[in-house]
Order: structure tokens, then sequence, then C-alpha cells
């Protein structure tokens, strides 16, 4: 009854005085792994192992609150690839990284439970303050990025990406966004833009702020007016959020994508030059493994034909399966960023394309603080939209993770947790409706 309450109090878009006074339930649902499942896939396939045997919708306490942390009630979360390598345990079980955290002591201990709650995406309202918050308070409205640090070290204050201490929210750390109740730092939260909807302002954090410091942020490839920048995968999350920073900066971007409806769906969003992998044909390993270099050439060209050149930038996230394509492509003196590998990590590609030809390879990981607020503002600004295609509830949320680890959506596949349905949220209906059109057109990604 009492997360009745809240949800209601939430929906009603209660003060935030009323919401500090209503009573928290000892325990919540949530979607776990649990700890006595992990050897479940021993022997199997990757491609066959099913989120929908290991990802659960469990009755678990709610999370502990600690200092400079925030109990939230997430109205909606997204999947994103981590909880497909969480719910099928590569390339790792994670309890291994709850266990490392239960050595730093009482607050790291909490983590270090036999189930792990995921999810690291979030759109919501601030439940519950600890000692030392001071920013946020009950009833605020908030969208959570992942970056999960203490910053205690000094390497992480001028990029708390570098801080040695540096966790990923509900994959390297327990109590994640898929749950009624989650519990996260105060240095993760943003406000909640006002004329999105729940599931699409959770739709938000991970995959765009990763994109933005890849292309926008002084951290990676920095990105300026007039680059070519090829993008993989340009209608699924990272891909999709790529093309809305490059069209938005000037920059001219070459699309990836696998079939002729997602690149119509593309043009409709203003990319001009979209690439139908599928239907041309490219296979860029041989049998044994090794690079097609003739077939990467052929893509080369289609490039240079389509742009008049080879690119400034690659955005480079599938990994194995077009590293090699992406080294060679991209131009002298240019920039292949490269992040998630969900293909396969091991990377084989012709080093005399990198060191004679002068051009880098620079390594991505998520967003600090700033670089996550300030992509979260381009979206309040009407900007940037939200790539959401298709939402589930909380007890179909490793039906989404299966679709996602067989690549079966587009864009984002949201998670319906404290609210009832879609469409719920909205605040400004003058400033959604001066955007409805773009933001149909990017939920069109299905």
């Amino acid at each position: 009854m009492a997360m009745d309450a809240i949800r209601q109090a939430i929906l009603d878009d209660a003060p935030g005085e009323e919401i500090a006074r209503l009573d928290l339930p000892e325990t919540m649902r949530a979607a776990v792994v649990r700890k006595s499942e992990i050897d479940m896939f021993e022997g199997v396939a990757s491609d066959e192992k099913d989120p929908r045997k290991s990802l659960h919708v469990d009755e678990v306490p709610i999370p502990p609150l600690g200092p400079n942390e925030v109990l939230i009630a997430p109205m909606a979360s997204a999947l994103n690839y981590n909880t497909v390598w969480t719910s099928i345990f590569e390339p790792l079980p994670t309890f291994g990284f709850l266990e490392r955290m239960s050595k730093n002591g009482e607050l790291g201990a909490r983590h270090d439970l036999d189930y792990h709650i995921v999810g690291s995406d979030a759109a919501g309202v601030v439940l519950r303050t600890g000692p030392g918050v001071t920013q946020w308070k009950p009833g605020d409205r908030v969208t959570v990025h992942c970056n999960y640090v203490d910053l205690e070290s000094p390497e992480g204050h001028e990029d708390s990406m570098l801080d040695p201490g540096q966790k990923i929210w509900g994959f390297e750390t327990n109590f994640g966004s898929l749950a009624d109740i989650s519990m996260v730092k105060a240095n993760q939260l943003m406000p909640m833009p006002d004329h999105l909807t729940w599931e699409e302002a959770a739709s938000l954090g991970l995959v765009m702020a990763t994109s933005y410091r890849m292309l926008v942020g002084d951290n990676a490839a920095r990105m300026k007016q007039g680059d070519i920048v090829l993008i993989w995968g340009a209608t699924g999350g990272l891909g999709g959020f790529a093309c809305q920073f490059v069209l938005n900066g000037g920059g001219i971007p070459v699309a990836v994508v696998s079939s002729e409806e997602k690149a119509e769906v593309l043009r409709k969003t203003g990319v001009e030059h979209v690439i139908n992998r599928k239907a041309e044909g490219y296979q860029f390993e041989q049998e044994d493994g090794t690079p097609d270099m003739k077939e990467i050439r052929r893509f080369g060209k289609k490039i240079r034909d389509m742009v008049g050149q080879d690119p400034d930038i690659v955005f480079e996230h599938p990994g194995r399966s077009t590293f090699n394509a992406s080294v060679v492509v991209c131009k002298r003196g240019g920039t292949v960023v490269t992040c998630a590998s969900t293909s396969g990590y091991l990377h084989q590609y012709d080093n005399r394309h990198l060191w004679m030809r002068l051009k880098s390879i620079i390594g991505s990981h998520f967003a600090n603080y700033n670089e996550a607020y300030q992509a979260n503002r381009l979206v309040d600004l009407g900007m940037i939209h939200p790539i959401l295609s298709k939402t589930y509830d909380l007890d179909r949320a490793a039906q989404g993770a299966y679709e996602m680890h067989h690549n079966l959506h587009a864009g984002k596949i949201g998670i319906l947790v404290g609210a009832p349905e879609e469409g719920l949220g909205v605040r400004n209906q003058a400033q959604r409706d001066q955007h409805l059109e773009a933001i149909e057109a990017f939920r069109a990604f299905d």
C-alpha cells in the first residue's frame, strides 16, 4: 500500500512536502539476476543465452540510504546493452563487481547481495535524501545518468571518468533503475525536461551522454563544423543520438543501417547520407576471420562517392565486426572513437593504416557529470530528442533484453516502472507541441 500511495502522489504531482511525509515500504518489486544462477548458461553459445530465463522480477528490501545519496521512485527506465551482459553473465557475472565493492567498508558492503538489481537509466521523483545532499529535495522530478563515483581520489577531479572508483550504476553497482525504489548518488541527478513523458525522459541518460562525450565534449573526438562522421548502427541507441549531435553541431553524418526501413526513418530526421549495409552486402571478414580488404575498400569508395572524402571521425561501437573497416576508411589524420564493442571485444585490424596514415584511436566510456548535464540541457532546449521506439512494463523487461540481445529493436526500449501507462509526466504541453514533429520522427525508430 505504501508504494501505491507514493505512485499516486507522483501522478497527482503532489508537492515535495507531501511526498517527504509518505511512508516508504519495506520491500519492493525489482528486476534482478540471482547469484545462485550464474552458471545456468554454462556451455551455451552466447547467441542462445536467453535473458528471459535469468532476469526475474522479485520482491526485495528497499535500498539503504547513506551520505550524499538519494532514494528515487523511477516512473520509467530504459534498457541498455549492459543489462543484456548482466542477464547472460557475460563477459563475466556482475556479482564480482558487487563483491569488490564490499571491500570499501560498510557503504560498499550494502551492494554485495545474492541478487543484483539492474538498470542504468531512469526518470522519476526524489523520495528521500541522505546527509550532505543540498541541491535536491523530495518531490524533484529528475533524470539519472549512470556515472557512479565518490570523487575521493585526486585523479577524478579533472574528469570523473578517470577516477579509479568510477562505476556504472546498475551494472557495476547494485540498486539500479528497474525497481520501485532506486538508490543513486546526488551527483547523478539532472532536471527532467518538462516536455517529455516519463518513458521518453528515462531513455536519454546512458547512450545520449556516451554519444555526447564521444563527439561533442573535450575528452574524445571533438567534432567541429563540417566534419564527416561515419556512424555505425545509426538507428540504435548510441547511433541515433550520434546522428543528432552531428547534425546539430554542423557536421555531416554518414549513417550505416541494416534495412531500407531504417534508412528511410533517418532521412526523415534530416540524415541525407545513409548506407544500407545489408542491401550492399558488405562482408568485412573472410571465412577464416581475417579482414577482407577488397570489401573494405568497396565500402570506403561508397562513402567517398557520397560525400567526396573519407570520414574525419568514425563513431565506432559494434567492435569486432566493424573495427578493421573503421580504421581503414577513416581519413589520413582522422579519429576512430570507440566504445561498447557489442559484437566482440577482440579487434583485428591492419596497423599500417593507423601508424602510416597518422590516425588516432580514442577509447571513450560513458561521460562525466558535466557532459551528461550539458547533453540533458540540449534536450530541454528542444535541440536533441528521445529515440524511444517501444515500451514494456517491468514484468516484461526480460523480453526487452532478449530483443536487444538479438538486435530486434531500434532506438531505445523503455520500461514502465511506476508509471501505469505511456504518455504520462508531461508538464509543459506547449513546449512539447513546438517539438512534436521531431519527437514523433525519432519515435519512428521501430
